[in-house]
């Protein structure tokens, strides 16, 4: 295997409903006929939002005016190994065009239509699962039948049941009668709990608390499984264990964490330099109005505990 390491941006361009741009290679590339999110080499002297623009108007055709960090990835192939930077693109002038002989394709999220992936790229299509904000049940402030409730009424993509008071039969009771309002509309549910209580739980993952992360060694076996992050190192074992996404916080001051320092903007950009390897929702004294904010530090998304339920 080569040492090479080629520096490379992708992104994927994005429509208000979730749907996103494939593209195939052409002929005469490696892995010709493959699908991939378009991008390419970053050459020298080059940011990378300005060679993501001038491979989109290369390869497309089209000016990219807005786009966010995303996700990065490093990927060894046989003759190189490829240090990928993926965007999520919201904005561009014009219309997709075939200027490399290629085929576009637009996908839904969970959906896809076409095959093969290009294997570096294969991973990222489970993240674009991931709705833009992430809920967290608080039933022991708001109470169980107005959290119920409230979960019919908000209709979260995704939400954790966090409930550390309440016993393993109380949490078991909650978690069924949760699991059957998300999934009623067809949201997804995880459990901060310990993963061996919520095995025969009616729940599409877990989520591990820090201590909880850091004593595995292998990933639970559920279809979702993410982790509360608050420094570097807990981002590099949440990666080392192929998790599907992470919570870093606290970003701003929360009634939860009195008297602690909040990261701050520029404290969670500082977590997120270098390899992002899953998506990572900004946590802690957060509302939707954050949400962009948030995207420009690289955040997948919002957080969002006590603000979710008002």
């Amino acid at each position: 295997m080569s040492n090479k390491t080629i520096d490379v941006v992708a992104g994927a361009l994005m429509r208000p409903d979730g749907s996103f741009m494939l593209g195939s290679r052409p002929q005469g590339k490696p892995y010709a006929g493959y699908w991939e999110f378009p991008g390419g080499k970053v050459e020298p002297g080059e940011g990378h939002f300005q060679a993501l623009q001038r491979e989109f108007a290369e390869e497309m055709g089209i000016e990219v005016t807005s786009a966010t960090p995303w996700l990065t990835k490093i990927h060894h192939y046989e003759h190189a190994s490829v240090y990928l930077r993926f965007f999520r693109i919201w904005r561009w002038d014009g219309e997709p065009q075939p200027r490399e002989g290629q085929d576009f394709a637009w996908q839904t999220p969970g959906q896809l239509t076409v095959a093969p992936m290009l294997p570096a790229n294969g991973p990222i299509l489970k993240s674009l699962q991931l709705p833009d904000a992430y809920a967290i049940t608080c039933a022991h402030e708001i109470g169980v039948a107005a959290q119920l409730a409230s979960l019919a009424e908000k209709r979260w993509g995704i939400v954790q049941v966090r409930e550390p008071q309440m016993s393993r039969e109380e949490l078991a009771d909650f978690v069924a009668q949760a699991a059957a309002v998300v999934h009623g509309y067809g949201g997804r549910l995880v459990v901060n709990a310990d993963p061996a209580w919520c095995v025969a739980w009616p729940v599409d993952g877990v989520h591990l608390n820090g201590a909880r992360l850091h004593g595995l060694r292998e990933r639970p076996e559920f279809e979702w499984v993410g982790a509360s992050l608050h420094n570097r190192d807990d981002l590099a074992k949440a990666g080392e264990l192929g998790l599907d996404y992470a919570l870093l916080g606290h970003v701003a001051a929360t009634a939860s964490h009195p008297g602690q320092a909040p990261l701050g903007w520029d404290g969670f950009a500082a977590c997120l330099a270098g390899e992002v390897p899953l998506p990572v929702y900004a946590l802690g004294g957060l509302s939707l109005g954050d949400l962009e904010a948030a995207r420009q530090q690289g955040a997948h998304g919002v957080a969002l505990m006590r603000g979710a339920w008002r």
